[in-house]
C-alpha cells in the first residue's frame, strides 16, 4: 500500500505542476474574455438606449438624422477600447505572439484588464443616458448640438482613462 502511495506521487506532482502552468493562460484569457464582454456589454446597452431616444426624435425631425446618429454612437467606443486591450493582451500572452505567462503573470493580465473591464462597462451605459438626454435636448433646439455632444463626450474622459491603465499595464507586463 504504502508502495502505491510514493510511486505515483511523482506523476501526480507533474501534473499538478502542468496544471499550474496552463492557469497562467486561464487567467489571462479570462482578462480578454472580460474586457471584451463588460465593455461590450456596456456599449451595446449605451448605443441602444441613443438608439430608442434617436428614433423617437427621427419621426418627427428626420432632418437631425446625422446629428443624432453620432450622439447614438459615442457609447459604442468603450467596446472598442475592451477590445482593443484584448487585443494587445492577446499579442503579448502567446495566442497571437509572445509566451504564454505563468501563474502569477496570468492574474497580472487578469487584473491590467479589469479597468477598461468595469469602467467600460459602467461609462457606457452612463454616457448611453446622457446621449438620451442630449439628443432630447437637439430635438428642441437643433442649434445646440455642440452643447449636446460635450455631454456624453465628458463621460467619455473615464473611459479614456480606464484604457490608458490597461493598456499601459498590460503593455509592461
Amino acid at each position: 500500500m504504502g508502495e502505491f502511495l510514493t510511486t505515483g506521487a511523482p506523476e501526480m506532482m507533474q501534473n499538478a505542476g502542468l496544471m499550474n502552468d496552463q492557469l497562467g493562460i486561464v487567467y489571462a484569457l479570462l482578462g480578454v474574455a472580460l474586457a471584451t464582454l463588460l465593455a461590450g456589454i456596456g456599449s451595446a446597452i449605451g448605443v441602444g438606449m441613443g438608439g430608442r431616444a434617436a428614433a423617437g426624435v427621427l419621426t418627427e425631425k428626420p432632418e437631425l438624422f446625422a446629428k443624432v446618429l453620432i450622439l447614438q454612437l459615442l457609447p459604442g467606443t468603450q467596446g472598442i477600447y475592451g477590445l482593443l486591450v484584448a487585443f494587445v493582451a492577446l499579442g503579448k500572452i502567446g495566442v497571437l505572439g509572445g509566451e504564454a505567462p505563468d501563474a502569477k503573470t496570468g492574474l497580472l493580465y487578469l487584473a491590467a484588464c479589469l479597468p477598461i473591464a468595469f469602467v467600460g462597462l459602467m461609462s457606457a451605459i452612463h454616457q448611453g443616458k446622457t446621449s438620451v438626454a442630449s439628443i432630447g435636448l437637439l430635438a428642441k433646439n437643433p442649434k445646440t448640438f455642440g452643447k449636446a455632444m460635450l455631454l456624453p463626450a465628458m463621460v467619455e474622459t473615464y473611459a479614456i482613462l480606464a484604457l490608458l491603465v490597461s493598456i499601459l499595464t498590460v503593455s509592461n507586463l
